[in-house]
């Protein structure tokens, strides 16, 4: 399955790439397996781009970079693997926190455990809330 995926920041203008491909290896029925089927594709092609050789940046490549304001080669310097489980563990558990939000078709997806429906090319948005940081006077 194949979903539209945006990414947003509570105050920021835009999103952060517009929506873009995302595939699913199978169709959620709850919020929580909608998250964890994104985390096992990001850990996935997180693994996958490890293996691959590091290789010099095209113009286009670092002009899209530069619009999400950083510039990077793609090389890994954690030597250690990703772990799925803990992966998919610490999202459930941001989730529950309350450190992002998942709108379907503009509509708030709800708690973990609620049923989902999604169909080829829904667009999904994952909203990440930041807190306010520093000293009060």
């Amino acid at each position: 399955m194949e979903i539209l995926v945006t990414l947003k920041q509570l105050g920021a203008k835009r999103d952060r790439f517009g929506a873009v491909p995302f595939p699913l290896e199978n169709t959620p029925n709850t919020v929580g397996e909608l998250i964890a089927g994104a985390v096992r594709t990001c850990v996935s092609a997180y693994r996958m781009q490890a293996v691959k050789a590091a290789h010099p940046l095209t113009s286009d490549q670092i002009r899209q970079m530069a619009e999400i304001g950083k510039i990077a080669f793609g090389g890994h310097y954690n030597p250690a693997d990703a772990d799925e489980s803990e992966a998919v563990r610490t999202a459930l558990e941001a989730y529950r926190d309350g450190l992002f939000r998942i709108f379907i078709n503009d509509a708030e997806a709800g708690a973990a455990d609620a049923p989902v429906s999604l169909h080829e090319h829904d667009t999904v948005m994952f909203l990440r809330l930041t807190f306010l940081a520093g000293r009060m006077w």
